[in-house]
């Protein structure tokens, strides 16, 4: 069991309801998952890949960005939706990971459609002026309201913000279930959910999924 299904936000119950009926992967993202599972790679946890899947394919985005790539998974999830010709681009900071996300997006024939970038999305995003459809957050949770200035920019008007993890185990809900180690990350996360709530550019919803998901639009 990994760690992000140690503390979940949504009752087992509820959780084993709607994961009973989700399709089951085959192929590459089979074996990602297979991978995932074996080793303790956090990868987007069942319902929110299947969220991830029906705004890809409400979208049918031209180009996404992805922060957090690690082995690839969400990445060749969303490239099955984008239009004709669209592209990926997905970060991460870890030079084996990065390496490890190539070989499993090669293998899935993606090869010309996913670029993986190795470096640290808080150096890569301010040089970015491509305008993307989908922007999802998957990387460092403390990074994320650093990044959400420069995410709305590069998103396009109608594009989608959104950002795995936030309510990180119920810790962002409440002061009584924060691990001390963990404060900062916290109070960042709530700082991301506040400001983007307050941003008129955008309009945002948190959805307690998985792990805590918002989903925001620029408007």
């Amino acid at each position: 069991m990994v760690e992000y299904e140690k503390d979940p936000i949504v009752y087992p119950y509820i959780t084993e309801y709607l994961r009973k009926d989700i399709p089951p992967r085959s192929g590459i993202l089979k074996e990602l998952e297979d991978y995932a599972k074996e080793h303790g790679v956090p990868i987007v946890q069942p319902e929110t890949a299947q969220l991830l899947e029906v705004l890809s394919a409400i979208k049918r985005p031209k180009r996404i960005l992805e922060v957090g790539c690690a082995i690839g998974y969400s990445a060749i999830l969303m490239a099955q939706y984008l239009d004709v010709g669209g592209t990926v681009t997905t970060l991460e900071w870890d030079a084996d990971t990065a390496q490890i996300a190539r070989e499993n997006i090669k293998k899935a024939g993606l090869e010309d459609t996913i670029n993986v970038i190795n470096n640290d999305a808080k150096e890569v995003i301010p040089t970015l002026s491509a305008e993307y459809d989908i922007i999802f957050l998957d990387g460092p949770k403390a990074h994320y309201i650093y990044m959400l200035n420069d995410c709305i920019r590069l998103l396009k008007k109608g594009g989608l913000l959104i950002a795995d993890n936030v309510l990180y185990k119920g810790m962002t809900a409440d002061d009584n279930h924060v691990i001390r180690r963990k404060i900062t990350i916290v109070k960042r996360l709530r700082r991301f959910i506040s400001a983007q709530m307050q941003r008129n550019e955008l309009k945002t919803v948190v959805l307690p999924l998985g792990d805590g998901v918002t989903v925001a639009v620029k408007v």
